[in-house]
C-alpha cells in the first residue's frame, strides 16, 4: 500500500491532506487543538481565526500529519472542547479532507488505547505537546458495511434515495438560490461594495417586483444543479454474497462489485483487514486475492479505488471542489430534527428530481441492517427511561444526558413516524384482526400503535370518534409538559401522532407490563380511574411523584368518587393514570386532562340530550374535550398573584406609617446627646445595615403562602358526597368559570386590541395565526369569535378576519377529505383529493368536475367508499359551510366560495394534509381558460393574467422576463401541462399532480432545560443593560444549543436568530450576518422554505447585509422575502410597510432615487390603508416620503406631502412637539425652495446653488421587521417606523457630500471590532 497522490482542496482552496497510509507505521497521524474549559464550568466556542481567550489553559495535541504541516495549515486547524466527547472527536476526524477515508480506527495517547465513550478530559496525562494516534482497527461485519456505505455517499455514487417517510426534497434549502454566496471572503465584499455604486435601476434586483402581482411558483422552485463528475460507473454488492461458511471463517464479510471509470470490472472481498481484488468474476467464484500485477489491497475502500482506477483521483478531487462550493449547513444530513417537507416539487421531468438508476439502492436494507435485520429492533421504552436516569450532578452530567435524550427523542420520532405510515397502509398486521378497523392494535418495530378513534366504546359519552382524536392530541400535549418538568422517578413513554391518509395513529413506546393480564380483582393500572370515573385505584407510592408534577402544572389535590359512592383523594384528574411497570417504574398514562374544560364553550354549544337522534343545532359540538389551554392558566395565576401582592401590601401600610414614627424618634434621640452620637459611632455602620434589612424584608411579600390551582375534574359528573364536599366541589367550579370568563373578558380582547394597534407582529398564515393564538392561551375554536369581532374593525382587523376565515376553511377542507380518505385505499387517495381541489378551488374552470377513477382499481377494491366522487362544487361548498359552523361557530358570507385567495388556501389546504405538488401554473381562474390555454403567463399590452390564482395585474410582466431566470440563475422546470393535455383534461388538478403525500407528526420532545435557562438568563441580563454578561450568557447557550440538539434544529435557528439581532445592535456586523445567514438556511430546512419564521430571517439578513455595505446582496434578500410573503400572504400584509420602508432606504443608498420614491410611496399607502390617514405613521411616512420626492425632483409632491405631515403632527400631538415643529421647518424650506426653483428654473447653475436639501430623519435607517406576535416593547415595531427620537444636526453641505459619495459624511468614531464566534465555513 503506498502513498496516495491525490490531494484534496479545502473550501478555502487550502492544501490539506493526501490519501493512503504510510507503509511502514500503518497510522495517520493528524494535528488538532483542544481548548481546556474554565473551572467555572461555562462552556465557550471560539471561531477558528479567533484566538482563544475565555480558556484557563490551551493544550495542544500533536496528532501530526505523516509530511511537513505548513503554518497556513496549523493556522486552520480544528478545535475541540475537552468537555467533548472521543466519539466527537472521531466525528470531527472522519469528516476531515485528510481522513476522509477512515472509518474503523482507535485513538491512543501513550501507548494505551483511548476509550470512545468518555470525555477528552479524562484522557490521562493530556497536556500541552501530548501525542495522540490513529490506529487503524480490524473490520467487523457491520464496520465494514458501514465503512461501504460512507464511501458510497464520499464519492457521489449512492445516487437519489426514495424517502417513504420524508418525502420530495425534504430538507430544502433555497439560500443558495437568493444571492451569490460562495463569496463571502474579503475579495466578495470589495466585489459587491463596487457593484452598488454602479448598480443600475434595471439591474438592482427589485426593478421589476410587481406590489400587487400574482405569487410566483419559481420562488418555491431550486434551480437545476449541474451534474457531479462520476467517479465510478457503479459500486454495488456483488452477487456471490454473502460469504459461504468457510470463507466467513477466514474472515470474509462482504463480496462487492466494482466498475471504474475505465469500464474495467473488479471483484472485491471485504475482509478483516480491509479491501482486496479477488479472482472472481461474474461467472466463477473464487475470492482470494488476485495475483500480481493486478492485485491490490487497502484498509480503505476509499484507497483501494483510488488504487485500481487512474481517473478516480482527478474526478473526486471535483467531486470534493463542488460540495466545498456549496454551504455546509445546506448539505448535511439531518438527525436530530424531522426535515421540511415542501408543499411545491419540481415535476418527476426535472432533472433535480429524476429517478436514476441504481442496484446498491434495493441493498442499503442489507447494509444498514444485516442479513438478520436485527440491528434496527431497539428497546424504545428502555433506551429513554435509562437515559433519563443518568446523573444530572454537574453541568457536564446534564449536557451529556440531555444530548442523549434528544437524540434518542428524534431517533424514536423518526422509526414511530415510519411505522405509523406503515401502518395507516395496512402494511403491518394487526395483533387482533378480529377486532373492528377503529380497535386493531399494532406492534411495529418495538413501538406500539392504535388509531385515535373510539373503538371500544371509552368515549362514547364524550363524543366517540371525534372526542378520541383530540383525546390523543391531547395526550401528547400532556406528555410533552410532564417530560419538560423532568421530574426524577416519574417516567412517561415515547409518544407521537401522526395524521396520514385521513386516519389519525398514536406511537408509543411499549411500557414494560402494559399488556399484563391481572388477576380479576386487581385493577390493571395502581392509579387513578381503571374504568373512566366508576373504578378508581389508590396506591401512596404515585403520591410523591404526582404531587410535584400537580404543583408545577397549577393541577388541586381534590376527591372523586367511585360507582360505589367511596372517597378517593387524587392528585391529578381522574383520567390520568400510574401503573407500575414490571422494570419497577412507576409511569404516568392519559395525560390529556390536566386543565379543566372550558365550562363557558360547553354551556353554550354542547348538550348530552338527543331529541329523537339529534342534538340541537345550536347546541351541536362534536366532542366533550374541549380544555382551557395551558398558557391561559398561566395567564390567570399570574393575575391572581399580582392580586395577592396588592392585597398584602395594602395589609402593610399601617406598619409602615408605625416605622416611620419610630424613625423620628431614633432621629429625635440621636440628635439629643452628642456624646453618645461619638460613643456609637463605631456600631452605627452595622445598625443602619441591620435597619436597612429590616425595612427591605418589611417591604417584601412572602409569596409561598399563596397558592392557586385548578380542579380538572369539575363538570364531569362527580358527585360529592357531604356538604362539605359540595361546598368545596362548588368552590372548584366557581374558580374555573372564573379562568374561563377571564379569557372572553380579557384575553381575547387584548388579543384583538394588539392586533388593530400594531402592539405585536401581525401573523402571516394559518400556522403563525394558530401558534399566536395558542401562546395567548386561545384555543383555535376561537377563531370564529376572532373574525366575528374583525367584521366591522379598522382594515388591519379585516385583513385579521380574512387570514381567519381562511384559516377555517383550509381546516374544514381538511375534515371533510379525511371523512372521505379514511375509508379509501391508498391508491385511490389522490384521485379523492384530486377531485376535492377541483371542486373548491378550479369550480370556475370546470362547474362540473367529474373525479378521475380507475376503473381496474374500483374492481380491485369493491369495499372501499367511493362517495368522494359524487362531490359537487356546491355540495363541498355546503359541508364547509356546515363544518365551520360546527366547530367555530362561524357562519361565512355567501360569496366566500368566489372570494377566497386561491393560492394561499391552496398552501394551507396542503400543508395541513402533507401533500407534495408539482410546482406549476394551476389554472384557478376561467380568465386563463380562454385567453392563455395552457396555464403560463400571459401578457396583453400591460395587463399581467397571473400564473396562480388569475388576478389581472397592472404592471410588468409577473414572471420578470429574462431578467428573472438570470436572477434565479438557471431554467425552472416545466411550470404548465401541454396544451394538448389542457384541451384533454380540462380540470385544474389531476391525480398526477400530487405526486407525494406524506404524514404530519406531532412529537412529545421536551426542549433543553439548561440550555433554555443560559438563553433565558441572557435575555434578562440584555434588558437590565448588562450587555457583557448577556451577551456572554446567550453564547452559552448557543454552545449549549449547538451540544444538545446538534446544528440543524429549529431551537437553534430560533438561538441564531437572536443571537444575530444582538450583535447587530452592538455594530457587530459581520458576525450578524454569519449568525443571520445560519439562521435562514436552518429554518428553511427544519422549518419551512416559505414559513414566517423564514421570510423574518430572510428579512433581517437583508437588514445586516446592507449595513455591512452589500447592499445589492441585501435587496436580493428583501425580493426574495417578499415573494415568499405573497405566496403565503398575498400582497399589502399589514405589516409590509416596515419592509417596503427598508427596500426605499436601501435603493436610495444606491443613489435610485427614484426607485426609492417607488417604494416610499408604496409603504405610505398601506400605512393609509392599514393605520388610516391621519395617524402619527401615516405622518411620519409622509415625512420621509416628502424627503424622498425632493431628491428625486418633484418639489410640488414634496410640499404637499411635508404639509400632510404637519397636518397630522400638528392635530395630533400639538404645536410644541418637537415632530410639529420640525415638519414645519422643513415645510418652510420646501416651500421655498420650489419657488426658487420655479423662477429660475433655466438656471441649470442656480438652480444646482440653490437646491435645499435637508436631512432625512429616518431614511438612511432601516428598522426589523416585527416577529409575529412580538411587541415593540420587546425591541421590534410591527407597523411603520417612526422616528429615532432625536434630530440630525448635519448641514446641508454635509448631506450634499453624503449623496455625492454614497458615505456618512460626518465622521464616525471607528468600532472595535470582535470577531466572529460562528463561522458559517467549516
Amino acid at each position: 500500500m503506498g502513498e496516495g497522490d491525490c490531494d484534496v482542496k479545502t473550501s478555502n482552496g487550502m492544501l490539506e491532506a493526501g490519501f493512503g497510509l504510510n507503509p511502514h507505521h500503518g497510522r495517520l497521524l493528524i494535528n488538532w487543538l483542544l481548548i481546556k474549559e474554565p473551572i467555572n464550568g461555562r462552556l465557550y466556542k471560539t471561531d477558528r481565526k479567533q484566538r482563544v481567550t475565555n480558556a484557563n489553559t490551551t493544550a495542544r495535541t500533536a496528532l501530526l500529519l505523516n509530511r511537513p504541516m505548513q503554518q497556513a495549515e496549523r493556522d486552520k486547524i480544528s478545535k475541540v472542547s475537552t468537555q467533548g466527547q472521543v466519539q466527537d472527536l472521531r466525528s470531527a476526524i472522519v469528516e476531515q479532507p485528510g481522513t476522509i477515508q477512515y472509518t474503523c480506527f482507535h485513538l491512543e495517547h501513550h501507548g494505551q488505547r483511548i476509550n470512545d465513550f468518555t470525555e477528552l478530559s479524562e484522557v490521562t496525562d493530556l497536556a500541552a505537546g501530548s501525542e495522540i494516534r490513529l490506529i487503524e482497527d480490524p473490520y467487523t461485519e457491520r464496520e465494514a458495511r458501514m465503512h461501504v456505505v460512507r464511501v458510497r455517499e464520499i464519492i457521489g455514487a449512492a445516487g437519489n434515495r426514495v424517502d417513504a417517510f420524508n418525502g420530495i426534497d425534504a430538507g430544502l434549502s433555497l439560500h443558495e438560490n437568493v444571492a451569490p454566496w460562495t463569496g463571502s471572503d474579503a475579495g466578495f465584499a470589495a466585489k459587491q461594495k463596487t457593484a452598488n455604486s454602479k448598480l443600475t435601476a434595471t439591474e438592482n434586483p427589485l426593478s421589476d417586483f410587481s406590489f400587487d402581482g400574482p405569487p410566483l411558483i419559481q420562488t418555491l422552485v431550486p434551480r437545476n444543479q449541474d451534474p457531479l463528475p462520476k467517479t465510478i460507473k457503479g459500486l454495488c454488492v456483488s452477487p456471490w454474497n454473502p460469504p459461504p461458511p468457510a470463507f466467513r471463517q477466514r474472515g470474509h464479510f462482504l463480496y462487492l462489485q466494482l466498475t471504474t471509470n475505465e469500464g474495467e470490472q473488479f471483484q472485491i472481498t471485504s475482509h478483516v483487514s480491509g479491501f482486496f481484488v479477488n479472482r472472481s468474476s461474474n461467472s466463477k467464484f473464487d475470492p482470494l486475492p488476485k495475483a500480481s500485477p493486478k492485485n491490490a489491497m487497502a484498509h480503505s475502500l476509499l484507497t483501494l479505488i483510488q488504487n485500481i482506477s487512474p481517473s478516480f483521483g482527478d474526478t473526486f478531487k471535483a467531486v470534493v471542489e463542488a460540495n466545498n462550493q456549496r454551504d455546509p449547513l445546506a448539505t448535511f444530513q439531518l438527525t436530530s430534527a424531522i426535515p421540511s417537507n415542501p408543499w411545491l416539487v419540481s415535476a418527476s421531468s426535472s432533472s433535480s428530481t429524476a429517478h436514476q438508476p441504481d442496484l446498491t439502492r434495493t441493498q442499503e436494507t442489507y447494509l444498514l441492517s444485516g442479513v438478520e435485520n436485527t440491528e434496527t429492533l431497539r428497546d424504545w421504552n428502555e433506551e429513554i427511561q435509562s437515559t433519563r436516569e443518568l446523573p444530572r450532578e454537574t453541568v457536564q452530567d446534564r449536557v451529556f444526558r440531555e444530548r442523549l435524550l434528544a437524540k434518542i427523542f428524534a431517533e424514536f420520532n423518526d422509526a414511530a413516524a415510519r411505522g405509523a405510515a406503515l401502518v395507516a397502509r395496512g402494511e403491518v398486521a394487526p395483533l387482533n384482526p378480529t377486532e373492528s378497523k377503529d380497535a386493531q392494535i399494532f406492534v411495529y418495530n418495538g413501538i406500539f400503535y392504535s388509531f385515535g378513534a373510539d373503538g371500544v366504546g371509552t368515549f362514547t359519552s364524550e363524543g366517540g370518534d371525534e372526542a378520541a382524536r383530540i383525546a390523543v392530541g391531547k395526550d401528547v400535549a400532556g406528555v410533552r409538559s410532564v417530560n419538560q418538568l423532568d421530574i426524577p422517578g416519574l417516567a412517561t413513554p415515547g409518544t407521537i401522532i401522526v395524521d396520514y391518509l385521513g386516519r389519525r395513529l398514536v406511537a408509543q413506546s411499549i411500557v414494560p407490563g402494559i399488556f399484563k393480564q391481572r388477576e380479576p380483582d386487581e385493577p390493571q393500572v395502581d392509579y387513578g380511574g381503571v374504568e373512566g370515573k366508576d373504578v378508581v385505584a389508590d396506591n401512596d407510592a404515585f403520591v410523591p411523584t404526582f404531587s410535584q408534577v400537580s404543583k408545577a402544572l397549577r393541577v388541586k389535590k381534590h376527591s372523586v368518587w367511585d360507582k360505589e359512592g367511596k372517597e378517593h383523594v387524587l392528585e391529578g384528574s381522574v383520567e390520568t393514570k400510574g401503573l407500575l411497570g414490571t422494570d419497577g417504574r412507576k409511569y404516568i398514562l392519559d395525560l390529556y386532562r390536566l386543565t379543566p374544560l372550558d365550562i363557558s364553550w360547553l354551556d353554550a354549544y354542547w348538550t348530552d340530550s338527543v331529541d329523537h337522534g339529534q342534538k340541537p343545532l345550536e347546541r351541536n359540538y362534536p366532542h366533550r374535550m374541549s380544555v382551557l389551554r395551558p398558557e391561559l392558566i398561566d395567564a390567570y395565576w399570574r393575575v391572581k398573584m399580582s392580586e395577592f401582592v396588592k392585597a398584602e401590601l395594602d395589609k402593610r401600610k399601617d406598619d409602615k406609617k408605625d416605622e416611620s414614627a419610630l424613625e423620628n424618634v431614633e432621629q429625635h434621640g440621636q440628635n439629643s446627646s452628642g456624646e453618645n452620637e461619638i460613643a456609637q459611632k463605631d456600631s452605627t455602620p452595622n445598625t443602619e445595615a441591620d435597619g436597612n434589612e429590616t425595612r427591605k424584608d418589611r417591604g417584601r411579600v412572602d409569596i409561598s403562602e399563596f397558592s392557586f390551582s385548578l380542579n380538572p375534574d369539575v363538570f364531569c359528573g362527580q358527585v360529592p358526597q357531604s356538604a362539605e364536599e359540595k361546598e368545596e366541589w362548588s368552590n372548584d367550579e366557581r374558580e374555573v368559570r372564573a379562568v374561563a370568563a377571564h379569557l372572553h373578558q380579557k384575553i381575547i380582547p387584548e388579543f384583538i386590541h394588539d392586533l388593530k394597534e400594531g402592539e405585536v407582529g401581525f401573523p402571516m398564515d394559518g400556522q403563525s395565526l394558530s401558534r399566536l393564538m395558542h401562546k395567548r392561551g386561545i384555543n383555535i375554536r376561537y377563531v370564529g369569535k376572532l373574525a366575528s369581532l374583525s367584521k366591522d374593525g379598522s382594515p388591519r382587523l379585516q385583513a385579521l378576519k380574512g387570514l381567519a376565515e381562511q384559516e377555517m376553511i383550509a381546516r374544514a377542507f381538511k375534515h371533510v377529505a379525511n371523512r372521505y380518505l379514511k375509508n379509501l385505499p391508498t391508491s385511490m387517495a389522490t384521485s379523492c383529493l384530486a377531485h376535492l381541489l377541483n371542486c373548491l378551488l378550479g369550480y370556475e374552470t370546470n362547474i362540473s368536475p367529474k373525479a378521475r377513477l380507475d376503473e381496474d382499481l374500483q374492481d380491485l377494491y369493491k369495499d372501499a367508499d367511493y362517495s368522494f366522487a359524487n362531490a359537487t362544487p356546491k355540495s363541498l361548498q355546503t359541508d364547509i359551510e356546515a363544518q365551520t359552523q360546527l366547530r367555530y361557530r362561524y357562519t361565512l358570507e355567501e360569496s366566500w366560495f368566489s372570494s377566497v385567495r386561491p393560492a394561499q388556501l391552496l398552501r394551507e389546504i396542503a400543508l395541513k394534509l402533507g401533500l407534495q405538488m408539482v410546482a406549476k401554473d394551476y389554472r384557478l381562474s376561467p380568465a386563463l381558460e380562454s385567453k392563455n390555454v395552457d396555464g403560463g403567463p400571459q401578457t396583453n399590452g400591460n395587463a399581467t393574467h397571473s400564473p396562480i390564482d388569475g388576478q389581472l395585474v397592472n404592471g410588468t410582466s409577473s414572471n420578470g422576463g429574462k431578467k428573472k431566470k438570470k436572477r434565479n440563475g438557471g431554467d425552472s422546470p416545466p411550470a404548465s401541462t401541454s396544451t394538448s393535455t389542457i384541451l384533454e383534461h380540462p380540470l385544474t388538478f389531476v391525480p398526477d399532480d400530487i405526486v407525494n403525500i406524506v404524514p404530519i407528526v406531532k412529537d412529545s420532545s421536551s426542549k433543553s432545560v439548561l440550555a433554555e435557562e443560559a438563553l433565558e438568563a441572557g435575555r434578562i441580563s440584555m434588558m437590565q443593560n448588562q450587555k457583557e454578561l448577556g451577551q456572554e450568557l446567550l453564547l452559552e447557550s448557543l454552545s449549549l444549543h449547538e451540544q444538545i440538539y446538534g446544528i440543524l434544529h429549529p431551537e437553534v435557528a430560533r438561538v441564531y436568530h437572536q443571537l444575530a439581532m444582538l450583535y447587530y445592535n452592538l455594530n457587530e456586523k459581520d458576525a450578524a450576518v454569519e449568525l443571520a445567514h445560519k439562521a435562514v438556511v436552518i429554518s428553511e430546512r427544519t422549518i419551512g422554505i416559505d414559513s414566517d419564521e423564514t421570510i423574518l430571517s430572510y428579512l433581517n439578513l437583508s437588514l445586516f447585509e446592507h449595513a455591512n455595505n452589500n447592499t445589492a446582496v441585501a435587496l436580493a434578500c428583501q425580493r426574495h422575502a417578499l415573494e415568499l410573503w405573497k405566496i403565503i400572504y398575498g400582497p399589502n400584509h399589514p405589516d409590509c410597510m416596515t419592509t417596503y420602508n427598508n427596500a426605499a432606504v436601501m435603493l436610495q443608498h444606491l443613489k435610485l432615487f427614484h426607485e426609492s420614491r417607488v417604494w416610499f410611496e408604496k409603504s405610505h399607502a398601506v400605512s393609509e390603508q392599514m393605520c388610516g390617514k391621519d395617524s402619527i405613521s401615516t405622518a411620519s411616512l409622509a415625512f420621509q416620503l416628502a424627503q424622498a420626492l425632493a431628491l428625486d425632483q418633484d418639489h410640488k409632491g414634496a410640499v404637499n406631502r411635508m404639509r400632510e405631515a404637519y397636518s397630522i403632527f400638528h392635530h395630533k400631538l400639538g404645536a410644541d412637539d418637537r415632530n410639529t415643529k420640525e415638519a414645519d421647518s422643513w415645510l418652510d424650506q420646501l416651500t421655498v425652495n420650489a419657488v426658487s426653483i420655479a423662477k429660475h428654473a433655466k438656471d441649470v447653475q442656480a438652480q444646482r446653488i440653490r437646491r435645499a436639501l435637508f436631512t432625512p430623519r429616518v431614511t438612511l435607517r432601516t428598522q426589523p421587521q416585527a416577529p409575529v406576535g412580538r411587541s415593540s416593547a420587546e425591541g421590534m415595531n410591527g407597523h411603520a417606523p417612526q422616528s429615532n427620537g432625536s434630530l440630525d444636526n448635519r448641514s446641508i453641505d454635509e448631506l450634499m457630500k453624503y449623496i455625492e459619495s454614497s458615505g456618512d459624511a460626518t465622521r464616525k468614531t471607528p468600532t472595535k471590532k470582535r470577531k466572529n464566534p460562528r463561522s458559517r465555513r467549516a
